[in-house]
Parts: structure tokens; sequence; C-alpha cells
């Protein structure tokens, strides 16, 4: 799919998902501390062996179109969850989970680090689908009800820095 983007006016293919490499608690420690405190890898983070994130995948839906705006975020784990995670990965047979978003960004204005999810595992090597508790927060509002396309591509630059 191209596009001509209202934002920036210039043709553009597929909308990109937005990612954070690791949880706000994880970025927060000091880098001359990270390596002994935090365990991180593409999927799985654990900061001083107490608190335990997960990786997933938050969709908004865009109107009139196949595909979503995906958000790779980070969500807290109780760690029996966390560990029942570990041990069954490739199945889709575990959880719901609840967890607490933990990645800190503004979405329309408001800012979205501990907001309410559960989180969905997918199994099959797939990270789990991030599902907001529904709240009247901008973010959850779009999870519920989608966006336009313009929104898509408007908060798209927004994080990508244009």
């Amino acid at each position: 799919m191209t596009y001509t983007c209202a934002c920036c006016d210039e043709v553009h293919d597929d909308l990109p998902d937005l990612s954070f490499d690791r949880p706000s608690y994880a970025a927060d420690v000091p880098d001359d501390e990270f390596e002994a405190r935090v365990k991180l890898n593409e999927d799985l983070c654990v900061v001083d062996d107490e608190f335990y994130f997960i990786r997933g995948v938050l969709k908004i839906p865009i109107h009139e179109n196949e595909q979503d705006l995906g958000f790779g975020v980070w969500v807290s784990q109780k760690k029996e969850n966390f560990e029942t995670n570990l041990e069954n990965y490739d199945t889709p047979d575990i959880g719901p989970f609840f967890g607490w978003l933990s990645n800190e960004f503004k979405f329309k204005g408001e800012p979205t680090l501990s907001l309410k999810t559960m989180a969905h595992f997918q199994g099959y090597g797939q990270r789990p689908l991030i599902e907001l508790d529904e709240s009247d927060h901008p973010l959850s509002v779009a999870q519920r009800n989608g966006i336009s396309l313009d929104e898509a591509w408007k908060i798209v630059h927004e994080y990508l820095g244009r």
C-alpha cells in the first residue's frame, strides 16, 4: 500500500510499527549499574531479580484498512506468570495475564505508563497481544474504536521525530 501523507506530503509504503527496546523501568537504571542489575533480551526483562517484564504487541485498528498500527511495548508481570510464560513459550494455552504498561510515552497528550493491560499469549514464537483495560484514556479508546490512516501517520511521524 502506498499513501500520500497529510503530515509531510511524502509518499510512504507500509505503515511501520513503533517499538521500545526496553521497559521504562530498565531505561532508568544508570549505565554503570545496568549490566549488574538488568537481564534483557528482545522479549524478556528482569530488573534487580525483582521486577519482571515481557514484550508484546499493542495493536490499534485503522479504519477501512487491513493493517493495524502496532506498538512493541513492555508490560510488567508477576514472577509466577513470567515463569509460566518461560516454561510455555510455544503454546497459546496460558493466560491471559494482567500487567501494567511499562513504557512511558504520550498518546494524544496523555502519559501511558502504568495503564492496566492483559497479555494474551499466542504461542508458536509470537509475542503476546497486549489489550488495554477499557478506560477513557486516548490509547484505550483508540484500541477499541480504531483511528484513521491520517491519525496513524501523524502518530508515526511524532514518534519517529519528523
